[in-house]
């Protein structure tokens, strides 16, 4: 075979020879066929496929959720840590194509001439040549680390989802502890009003002679004891819309409410398969990821210990006269083979390595899965608890406002003291405080499932501060049109 014919025969074997190391395989796991918690899940339909602007119906909030997309700082990390993964990408490609550099130099230097009887003699020189080098890659190399490349710009992709999905969760979930604390304040305020006109009423009492100063010092303490709530609620209070402010990406700074907590609806779907999660949770799909990479550098590690083969030429001259440098007069072509013999146990540890890190990979994808699949099923047992505690909660707090109504019928009317009227107002606010806290936990349960499911995970993410390392993805924002645009006001970073 001519030397000619050779070089196509080395690319043919680069391009078609098959890759070394081990090919990708998905560990196995073992998927529940249910979610714990006697949730039956036939149908394909899950709260996870929902977009979050069709999981929250408040304008309010949704529009904080827009901002907050918009501005997170967080967000904006993620975004550029995808962007940097991309390029790394791009740069590890690179090795496929052959690399071109150029080099060259200008001298003067003085030297004896034999021929002159040792005179010196001043000599100028210019040179100049542009080298080219290409490994072709035989045994698959550089294919095991682009492989490699493109799953950690993959896994980056995720956590910025992971990032995206977060972030909704949050400001939904301080949201409504910011309308739970407000609910919080109204029955406070109704605590101290009522307990005022306790107060009122004793202290008529005591002065027509009918009461004792007892009961007027036991009504005053009571509603001093529930106006010492209201600077605490309101200190709760700030400190969410703070942290909601940091989430938008502004200084602190006072955040607008829309619907009341106990108006308040989120849906109630089906959460869909639990094979599903593995495709869905972008924590699970990023660990999965990571195993790519590791088995890709396995591939590497092992081609390292195999010759590179490659080309290389230059193409060049040099002369005393910079004018009469263009007309070449050196040159060269070559197939290259290099390849190791001994480093020290060097490439040996770096596989042995490389081994290590694809079970730790491996394990942790395993671990993510197990992890995933029991906050789910813990969340499921969680959601259908709270709405039976919302009830109980809810009849727990009729019966007291109607234990309230009587205990004042029977005291005007002399037929009780003013321990039954106090003690029947004392149980009911800390019960209303009880109610909207579990209507709090209620939502944020269908938050969590939300959060746990994965959650819009057809989600593209060209919407975003832009970054080509992203997919484009249509889509149907809320009050837009069906052109899957972002909204015009969306930045880009």
């Amino acid at each position: 075979m001519t030397k000619a014919a050779l070089i196509p025969v080395l690319a043919l074997l680069g391009t078609l020879g098959c890759a070394i190391g081990p090919d990708y395989k998905r560990p196995e796991i073992e998927v529940p066929v249910e979610y714990r918690g006697k949730v039956t899940a036939e149908e394909a339909e899950s709260l996870a496929d929902l977009n979050w602007w069709q999981v929250f119906e408040d304008p309010v909030l949704l529009e904080l959720i827009k901002t907050t997309l918009e501005n997170n700082l967080d967000l904006e990390i993620a975004v550029a840590r995808t962007e940097q993964a991309y390029r790394l990408s791009i740069a590890t490609d690179s090795a496929f194509y052959p690399q071109a550099s150029y080099g060259g130099n200008a001298g003067k230097q003085r030297a004896p001439v034999a021929q002159e009887g040792g005179a010196t003699r001043d000599f100028t020189s210019y040179a100049g040549a542009l080298n080219f080098a290409w490994e072709i890659d035989v045994w698959g190399r550089i294919r095991r680390a682009s492989e490699s490349a493109r799953a950690q710009l993959l896994a980056s992709q995720d956590i910025q989802r992971a990032v995206l999905l977060s972030l909704v969760s949050d400001v939904a979930t301080l949201y409504f502890a910011l309308l739970q604390l407000d609910d919080s304040q109204n029955i406070g305020k109704e605590a101290v009003q009522a307990f005022t006109e306790t107060l009122d009423l004793f202290t008529r009492k005591y002065e027509g002679g009918v009461a004792s100063k007892l009961e007027v010092a036991r009504a005053a303490a009571a509603r001093a004891q529930a106006a010492a709530i209201l600077p605490g609620i309101a200190i709760q209070i700030a400190s969410v819309e703070n942290q909601l402010s940091v989430l938008l990406g502004r200084p602190p700074s006072n955040i607008p409410r829309g619907i009341p907590l106990a108006q308040q609806h989120l849906p109630d779907l089906p959460s869909g398969l639990p094979s599903a999660l593995l495709e869905r949770r972008p924590d699970i799909r990023q660990a999965e990821q990571a195993v790519v990479a590791s088995n890709a550098q396995v591939g590497v590690a092992m081609g390292n210990f195999l010759p590179r083969v490659g080309l290389v030429a230059m193409w060049g001259g040099g002369a005393e006269d910079l004018g009469s440098l263009g007309s070449a007069n050196v040159w060269n072509l070559a197939a290259e083979l290099t390849g190791p013999i001994f480093q020290g146990g060097l490439l040996y540890a770096e596989y042995k390595a490389q081994q290590a890190a694809w079970e730790e990979a491996k394990a942790n994808y395993e671990l993510t899965a197990l992890n995933a699949f029991a906050e789910v099923s813990s969340v499921l047992v969680e959601r259908r608890l709270r709405i039976e505690q919302r009830g109980a909660r809810e009849t727990e707090v009729q019966y007291l406002n109607e234990s309230v109504r009587l205990s004042l019928l029977r005291y005007n009317e002399g037929l009780a003291n003013y321990f039954e009227v106090l003690q029947a107002q004392q149980d009911l606010y800390p019960a209303m405080f009880d109610l909207s806290q579990t209507r709090l936990e209620e939502q944020v349960s269908v938050i969590n499932l939300y959060r746990a499911l994965g959650g819009s995970w057809q989600l593209g993410l060209d919407w975003l501060p832009e970054t080509p390392a992203v997919e484009a993805t249509g889509i149907d924002w809320p009050g837009g049109s069906d052109s899957g645009q972002a909204p015009a006001q969306a930045p880009v970073k």
